[in-house]
């Protein structure tokens, strides 16, 4: 690759680490070929995107990005797996490819908003439902109880007609106006 190549390359990569809310470092040793373009299927499906970058270049792109911590970490055969603002749907990802392909891509380090978070971490992240399973949790949970108050409601504006039709009831059924009764008298 020439120098041209590498720095295009390195910038491009420093854009994309800069816009990632999140980000993992992979080791994908022990795939080969179309395990890896299965993967990258799968990451794609998911809106987040795997890329194999040489060390080196990485090492350079998170120059002043304040990833310093990733830095200690490409060593070997590393890929880097950056997504958006869920960082569930990554390490699902991760998670359900890994238990098909003998434990492969194996997770070295994440960062989550910056922060560190291990690989055992990463377990426990894919275990947790999704930001769009939350929220339809959270709508179902919403919706649920506008329908309970809707049906209490419903209950007392029912109550209040059926108290409002009897009154009508005995209203109509005395007829007659209390000064009438009083004049038949005399």
């Amino acid at each position: 690759m020439r120098f041209e190549e590498k720095q295009q390359v390195t910038e491009e990569l420093a854009t994309r680490l800069r816009d990632a809310d999140t980000i993992f470092l992979t080791d994908f040793t022990g795939l080969d070929v179309k395990q890896i373009t299965e993967f990258r299927a799968k990451v794609r499906d998911g809106g987040l995107e795997y890329r194999v970058v040489k060390n080196t270049l990485t090492r350079r792109a998170i120059e002043g990005l304040e990833l310093d911590a990733l830095a200690e970490h490409l060593v070997g055969p590393t890929a880097l797996l950056l997504g958006g603002n869920d960082p569930v749907t990554p390490a699902k990802i991760i998670r359900d490819f890994a238990k098909e392909h003998d434990s492969r891509p194996v997770v070295k380090i994440a960062l989550v908003e910056r922060q560190i978070v291990t690989p055992g971490n990463v377990k426990a992240m894919a275990d947790l439902p999704s930001r769009e399973e939350l929220l339809g949790s959270i709508a179902g949970a919403l919706t649920g109880s506008v329908a309970g108050m809707v049906g209490v409601l419903s209950g007392l504006i029912r109550d209040v007609m059926y108290m409002i039709e009897g009154v009508a009831k005995v209203q109509a059924a005395g007829d007659t106006e209390p000064g009438d009764t009083e004049q038949g008298a005399n």
